[in-house]
């Protein structure tokens, strides 16, 4: 009975390693198959063989509830660090953009105030030389002015003194014969005069008018400069104060640049492990060649098969 129970559990359990493929009980069965082992070290051998398979369940099954949690934590983390480095990198260079343009423009707004500087120091230059050249001008002409009015009182005082003069030597004695070639009486030196004196008179009046027209043309030039030097002030003042604003503007986003980057390195950091780490998780939580419901259900078989062979070594018949 003893040897029929033992070809019996032998020929059972081989059949079930084959459909199961099973090492454990394939390796069991040849040793029941050789009959070298008493027959309570046999059913010895199938108890603990039961204990362990049994053990091995409920570590598994350990091992498989802290692997979903590690798993559902890691796929957790690598989702957010990789959601958050994504977005810090956007972020990096949004600012990175915004202060290439904030400095291009700064430069630009630099240059236009340098032109308008220089625009106004020329327009300042010229305008003084053109001053100086104005004041001179009506200066010379109120010099001249003066000096023919002058003139024109001396000339006239003489002529009038001379005529004056002619009439009372011509009450006492008869005037001088014409010269013979004169067709018209002598009329002494009365015609020069009024030629002397009207050519000084058209002389006062073109320096009177020169004075006249350099006046208006510096009033015109000073106000034309006035108007320009203030328009220039107020766009050198706007631009001025528009690269104040970009520069602060651009001095917060550099330091907000030093922040995210740092941010960006920390958050990099945490995902590069978090990747390590699900790698490291892989080999015992993600690529076992069976599955972890298949690996359960092949172990019940297994521990079911064993079970089955105790009854048949305890003369017991199977269900």
């Amino acid at each position: 009975a003893t040897s029929a129970s033992r070809n019996r559990v032998a020929q059972l359990l081989k059949s079930r390693a084959e459909a199961l493929d099973s090492r454990v009980l394939a390796a069991l069965a040849e040793r029941v198959s050789a009959g070298s082992d008493p027959f309570a070290k046999v059913k010895k051998m199938i108890q603990d063989l039961i204990v362990r398979l049994m053990e091995e369940a409920n570590e598994e099954t350990e091992h498989k509830g802290w692997c979903d949690t590690e798993l559902a934590t890691n796929e957790k983390t690598r989702k957010q660090k990789t959601e958050a480095v994504e977005t810090l990198q956007a972020e990096i260079d949004s600012l990175e953009a915004s202060i290439a343009k904030l400095t291009e423009e700064v430069t630009e707004l630099a240059a236009d105030v340098s032109k308008l500087d220089k625009a106004m120091a020329e327009a300042t230059e010229l305008r003084t030389a053109e001053k100086s050249k104005n004041e001179a001008t009506i200066k010379d002409a109120q010099e001249a002015q003066t000096a023919v009015e002058q003139a024109l009182v001396v000339l006239k005082d003489f002529y009038s003194k001379a005529g004056g003069a002619t009439a009372f030597v011509q009450q006492d004695a008869a005037a001088p014969e014409a010269p013979e070639i004169f067709d018209a009486p002598y009329k002494g030196m009365s015609g020069e005069s009024g030629g002397v004196v009207g050519m000084l008179e058209v002389i006062e009046s073109d320096f009177a008018r020169l004075e006249a027209d350099t006046k208006a043309a510096e009033a015109t030039a000073q106000k034309e400069y006035d108007s320009f030097m203030t328009d220039s002030k107020v766009d050198k003042a706007a631009k001025t104060k528009d690269i104040e604003h970009k520069e602060t503007k651009k001095q917060e986003q550099s330091k907000t640049l030093v922040v995210k980057k740092e941010d960006l390195e920390a958050n990099q950091k945490e995902l590069d492990a978090a990747v390590a780490y699900y790698d490291k998780l892989k080999p015992s939580c993600v690529d076992a060649s069976v599955s972890f419901e298949d690996r359960v259900a092949r172990r019940e078989e297994e521990i079911k098969s064993l079970q089955e062979a105790l009854q048949v070594l305890n003369g017991e018949d199977l269900p």
